[in-house]
């Protein structure tokens, strides 16, 4: 997968440091490896933004005084107002070393069943993969053009060439019934509905007050079944 290249600079350690660093809109990074000794550097905000919110892979070539680094984002901090990143892990890529990474999930073609009037329910957005560095996807393409209303897709559902370390019992996508609004119940109707239920023992425990209560509740239900009396003779003409 093409990944951006990010302009990296050396920075020195310390919270006084790092704190002058995000005044100029750059962020304090750490960048380490198995065979990368663990580096210091700081890198723009607004690079390692593009990074964070862009829907793939999080992968990286970061540039260093002349050396060049194939790398995951492995973590970030994010401010828990602003969420402006605060620090960075970029992890060194080494050939023939697995790495565990987190990559988007995208759902192509429309299901039978949205078709149908049901509603797409989208459960998860991503999956946690380890793969070698030269097969690491951009994106995860999961078809869900088959999915009729009921039915629903999860991860042991897929066939990848990658070990997925996303439970297998997670659900990925599925397709509900379309809801039926109904009209909604007036207070006097809800009061009939419970004086109907009621037993005659239950009947005799209330008091007169209540009682008269669900009785008029009651004839306000039969008097609205009810239409008008049509007068004897038919329609009166008017002259």
């Amino acid at each position: 997968m093409d990944a951006p290249v990010i302009e990296a600079q050396p920075r020195e350690t310390g919270s006084k440091a790092a704190r002058e660093i995000r005044n100029e809109n750059r962020v304090p990074c750490i960048l380490y490896g198995r065979t990368v000794e663990s580096t210091p550097l700081q890198i723009p905000i607004a690079a390692l933004n593009k990074l964070i919110y862009r829907r793939t892979a999080p992968v990286a070539q970061v540039e260093m005084d002349g050396k060049t680094w194939h790398c995951i984002l492995k973590d970030y901090d994010l401010h828990p107002l602003t969420d402006r990143p605060l620090h960075a892990d970029f992890q060194a890529l080494e050939e023939g070393d697995r790495v565990t990474l987190t990559v988007p999930l995208n759902y192509t073609g429309i299901p039978i069943g949205q078709q149908n009037g049901g509603d797409t329910q989208q459960i998860a957005r991503e999956l946690t993969i380890s793969v070698l560095p030269g097969s690491i996807p951009s994106q995860i393409e999961v078809d869900i053009s088959e999915l009729a209303i009921g039915d629903s897709l999860h991860v042991y559902d897929l066939e990848t060439d990658y070990e997925i370390k996303t439970s297998k019992n997670q659900t990925l996508v599925t397709v509900v019934a379309p809801q039926i609004e109904t009209a909604p119940t007036t207070e006097a109707e809800e009061e009939a509905e419970e004086a109907a239920e009621l037993t005659e023992e239950e009947r005799e425990e209330l008091t007169e007050e209540e009682l008269a209560e669900l009785e008029e509740a009651e004839e306000g239900e039969d008097a609205e079944g009810e239409g008008p009396a049509d007068e004897e003779g038919g329609e009166q003409e008017y002259q």
